[in-house]
């Protein structure tokens, strides 16, 4: 058994700051007495099996989320964040599902029914109490965290111990991460970026995190400026910055003096890519993971930040692309198209309560198949291209990817958010639309222009066929487009 979290219990930690949610801050002597605590509660709130099966977390962005996932994994028991926007029936369904023993919430937080029936504990993060982790092992689950739904009801992918912390590792292998590493964001608590990476992460390596609680330029200006060395962000916490830059030279020096901006959930357009750049000297790197097996890629921090792309495999995974029939790709050309499939300690164990899905969810030798759709290059570069399921388009007898398509069109003038789908076509087999917000209502580029422009870019079989032009595109918590809702309604 290794420790989760090593800080807490070393004594030359005690008075480095640990965690900061605006004015409220821990130190790691504080974090740890309140974990030995609320841990020693949860280890109390026995039932007929004895120690509590799972607890749920009401996952605010605050002080006292952090310290009730961290006092729950001290006590050895699995967590299942759950997300505050979540709807009547989700959370039902999540919680029938994981049947958590208790809830532990802030004090005087409104939990909504279902979530009110169940027995709570209220997390004080001013507790006394010595820190002691239960025996654990690292298969032992950590954390059931919910997939988005979009082909059903939500599926609990149970993480285990060792997937967090070879993750964790990997990254701080990756990314040059040490204790000396301040961490800022504004990401939400209930899923693997913000909690695992941005809270977990950071307390993992002996550093600290300053959570904005709510994403702003104003908050990431403040918070480089004053000392923070890393920022995560999603897709369109960056397109924010990158509009802001221009006029915020304030923003762009504070970018320029951080040590390392990172992007994930989704890929991040080439054009603000190349607009921070410009702006800040600093080049945005990403990474490519998913719930059910955290942290799979990375461009590394002593690597070639390629835009478009999500760098290479971490420490200890294993990646491969396949064709439709299974067979491994081996020629890694950075054109051919194939399902990301993975293997490694960075994997879930199982969907909880569905052993067919879980079943179909690996290959005969242990492989994941992720869904997404990527192309490799010679020295094992990533370019992810889409989705299996929305964003592979088979048109005139070509596999074509839709960010490739995305990212050609952001970079007309004309166009300020894009997304590209298929839709059945009697002669191609499916035809390219795109779906776009134009910078300027008034005068948005019509169908014509935004096909020459993608064909100049691209090649002409990738020109979009169709333009439809929306106010927004619809999206979900984490800044990813739903493109299911495409065309609905």
């Amino acid at each position: 058994m290794s420790s989760l979290f090593p800080a807490l219990h070393d004594p030359s930690a005690g008075e480095r700051p640990a965690l900061r949610f605006g004015e409220r801050a821990l130190t790691y002597a504080e974090l740890a007495a309140a974990v030995g605590a609320l841990a020693g509660r949860i280890g109390g709130a026995r039932t007929g099996s004895g120690v509590p099966r799972r607890v749920a977390v009401w996952a605010t962005p605050s002080l006292e989320t952090a310290v009730g996932v961290v006092a729950a994994l001290t006590a050895g028991v699995p967590v299942v964040p759950l997300n505050p926007k979540s709807g009547q029936s989700e959370l039902t369904h999540i919680l029938s599902d994981s049947a958590p023993s208790l809830v532990l919430a802030a004090p005087g937080a409104e939990l909504p029914s279902p979530v009110s029936e169940l027995e709570r504990i209220e997390v004080a993060v001013r507790g006394v109490g010595a820190f002691a982790p239960a025996e654990a092992d690292d298969e032992d689950a950590a954390l059931v965290v919910y997939t988005s739904g979009t082909t059903g009801p939500p599926k609990g992918a149970v993480i285990p111990r060792r997937a967090v912390t070879a993750t964790l590792d990997a990254l701080a292998d990756a990314w040059q991460w040490t204790g000396d590493d301040v961490l800022v964001h504004g990401l939400p608590l209930f899923h693997v970026h913000g909690l695992v990476l941005g809270m977990l992460g950071p307390l993992r390596r002996g550093g600290s995190v300053r959570h904005l609680g709510r994403f702003g330029t104003d908050g990431v200006t403040r918070e480089l400026t004053d000392g923070a060395t890393m920022l995560f962000g999603v897709p369109t916490m960056y397109h924010r910055i990158a509009e802001a830059l221009t006029d915020d030279p304030a923003l762009a020096k504070a970018l320029a003096g951080a040590r390392l901006l990172v992007s994930g959930s989704a890929a991040l357009p080439v054009h603000d890519h190349e607009r921070i750049a410009a702006a800040t000297g600093r080049r945005v790197i990403e990474r490519y993971g998913m719930t059910e097996t955290l942290m799979n890629t990375s461009v590394r921090a002593d690597g070639e930040a390629r835009p478009g792309t999500v760098g290479v495999p971490l420490p200890g995974v294993e990646l491969r692309l396949t064709e439709e029939d299974g067979t491994p790709i081996t020629a890694y050309d950075g054109e051919t198209v194939g399902e990301i499939q993975v293997r490694g300690p960075n994997l879930f164990t199982e969907y909880l309560n569905r052993p067919d899905a879980t079943a179909g969810a690996f290959t005969a030798d242990g492989w994941f198949r992720t869904g997404d759709m990527a192309v490799r290059e010679a020295d094992g570069y990533v370019r992810i291209v889409g989705r299996k399921a929305t964003d592979l388009i088979k048109s005139g007898g070509y596999k074509i990817g839709a960010g490739e398509i995305e990212n050609a069109l952001l970079e007309h003038p004309g166009v300020r958010e894009a997304a590209v789908t298929g839709e059945p076509d009697q002669d191609l087999g499916e035809r390219i639309v795109a779906w776009v917000v134009p910078a300027d209502p008034a005068d948005a580029p019509g169908a014509e222009e935004l096909a020459e422009h993608v064909a100049r870019r691209l090649a002409p079989h990738k020109r979009p066929r169709v333009v439809r032009h929306l106010e927004a595109l619809p999206r979900n918590d984490m800044g990813k487009i739903m493109k299911r809702s495409l065309g609905q309604g």
